[in-house]
C-alpha cells in the first residue's frame, strides 16, 4: 500500500466518522445520515477492497468512539453492513471498469443501501435478542420507511457522484 493510497483512506474513513457525527436524524431505533457517501466514493474510484476497508474502519471507529456503545458482543454486527456495501460497490465498480454511467451509479447505490437497511435489521434483531429490549414494533416497525429513505438517499447520491468522480479521477491521476 503506498502513501497516497493510505491517506486517500485515512481521509475517506474520518470523512465517514463526521458525516456519521454531524448528520444523523436520529428517531427511536433509525438513524439518517450522508455516512455512506465516503463508502461510495472509495468502493466506485478504487475498488472492493478500499470500499470494504472504509466501510469497516469507519463503521468501527464510529462504534467505538462516538456511538456511546463502546464494544459489544454485537460491534461486528454493527460493522458488517458498512463494510459489505463497500465490498459490493467497489466489486461492482471494477467489474463494470470503474465507468459507471448514472444509472449503473443510481443501481449501485440503491444495493447498497438496500444492503445497509436490510444488515442493520439482522444486528438490530441480534441485539434487541441477546440484550434483552426485543420489541415487534422497535426492530420491524419502520422497515419500509427506512427503505424508501436509503433509496432516496441513493438518488441523492447519484445525482452528485458522476461529476465528483470525474474531478476526482482528473486529481487523483496527477
Amino acid at each position: 500500500m503506498n502513501t497516497r493510497r493510505l491517506t486517500n483512506l485515512a481521509m475517506l474513513i474520518a470523512l465517514y466518522c463526521v458525516l456519521s457525527i454531524l448528520t444523523p436524524v436520529k428517531i427511536a431505533n433509525f438513524k439518517f445520515t450522508f455516512e455512506a457517501f465516503p463508502i461510495l466514493i472509495a468502493g466506485l474510484l478504487s475498488g472492493p477492497a478500499d470500499g470494504l476497508i472504509v466501510g469497516g474502519v469507519g463503521a468501527f471507529l464510529y462504534q467505538l468512539l462516538f456511538s456511546g456503545y463502546g464494544i459489544t458482543a454485537t460491534t461486528p454486527l454493527w460493522v458488517l453492513p458498512h463494510a459489505l456495501s463497500g465490498l459490493i460497490v467497489g466489486a461492482f465498480a471494477k467489474a463494470h471498469g470503474y465507468r459507471l454511467n448514472l444509472y449503473q451509479i443510481m443501481l449501485i447505490a440503491a444495493i447498497s443501501a438496500i444492503t445497509v437497511t436490510s444488515f442493520n435489521l439482522l444486528a438490530l434483531y441480534v441485539d434487541s435478542k441477546l440484550y434483552g429490549y426485543y420489541s415487534y414494533a422497535l426492530v420491524f416497525g419502520n422497515i419500509l420507511v427506512k427503505i424508501v429513505i436509503g433509496l432516496i438517499l441513493a438518488i441523492l447520491y447519484s445525482c452528485i457522484l458522476p461529476k465528483l468522480l470525474t474531478y476526482l479521477r482528473k486529481q487523483i491521476d496527477r
